[in-house]
């Protein structure tokens, strides 16, 4: 994930004050005391084998 693409707030408490990992995507909040790792996964739809025909 790219600086551009840092979440706004803690997804567990909602508090805005987080801090970057060293692993990459990865994020601290010391509000709730938890770590997570954010991933981009694409834009729109999963393809079924009904829609790839």
């Amino acid at each position: 994930m790219s600086e551009r693409m840092a979440p706004f707030y803690c997804p567990y408490c909602g508090e805005e004050n987080l801090e970057p990992r060293e692993e990459a995507g990865s994020w601290f909040c010391p509000d709730c005391v938890r770590s997570f790792t954010l991933k981009f996964l694409g834009v729109g739809a999963p393809r079924t084998k009904e829609n790839s025909r």
